[in-house]
């Protein structure tokens, strides 16, 4: 599962790597949680790539309301290819969600105990996304988006059993073509990114609220004697 993210990377470096023009509002964000806004990476019909902001949480075209969204933060890459609400998104709506980290939780007793999850190399995650767009019955277009999760590496296993999608930079290009319909070409994708390159450590509980949007979340944490 991923359920809170980190953006902490700069325009410059987004630019750099998806070749995208960024908006003069960007800004890094240390508790993303779902229903909000975040930014996706997807292809032009003409094969470019454009950055744009989309609601965490899939909302299929045919829904009846925006409240299924809460339930579809995340789509099983199991599942993706035959589920009504992903079949549609995952054969031409794919895109990529920039990240610099995400939470996971520990349980000790019934106390949840947050984690930070992130590369040892500082380095951006790029999580597999899928997207639709729905329409109001007042005509408001909106457009949102659900994080593909696959089986936990050895290291995240030991906080859950699922984690994100995370793509390496050479599978960028397959996984944003909008002409790539077989499952067979995507599902290798699907495999749990190598603990060897990841890094975790204990956080403060702040992160369990979304409203602390701040730094605090993500360093390192010693509970209180």
């Amino acid at each position: 599962m991923c359920g809170r993210f980190t953006s902490l990377l700069s325009p410059e470096l987004l630019e750099e790597i998806f070749g995208v023009h960024l908006p003069l509002d960007f800004q890094p964000r240390y508790n993303i949680a779902p229903t909000q806004q975040i930014w996706t990476i997807r292809q032009t019909v003409t094969g470019g790539r454009y950055l744009s902001a989309v609601r965490w949480g899939l909302v299929p075209h045919w829904a009846k309301d925006l409240s299924i969204g809460s339930h579809m933060i995340n789509a099983r890459c199991e599942t993706v290819h035959e589920k009504p609400a992903f079949r549609i998104a995952i054969r031409a709506r794919r895109c990529i969600i920039p990240a610099s980290g995400f939470f996971e939780w520990d349980h000790s007793g019934k106390v949840r105990i947050p984690h930070y999850i992130t590369l040892k190399d500082g380095s951006l995650l790029a999580f597999a996304g899928i997207w639709d767009s729905w329409k109001s019955s007042e005509g408001e277009i909106i457009e949102s988006c659900s994080i593909l999760t696959t089986t936990s590496n050895s290291m995240v296993a030991a906080l859950h059993d699922r984690m994100p999608v995370i793509l390496h930079p050479s599978e960028f290009d397959l996984w944003l073509d909008r002409s790539t319909h077989d499952p067979d070409k995507l599902k290798r994708l699907y495999q749990p990114y190598p603990s060897e390159l990841l890094q975790e450590w204990e956080v403060s509980p702040l992160v369990n609220k979304p409203a602390h949007d701040t730094p605090e979340t993500i360093v390192p944490y010693k509970v209180p004697s």
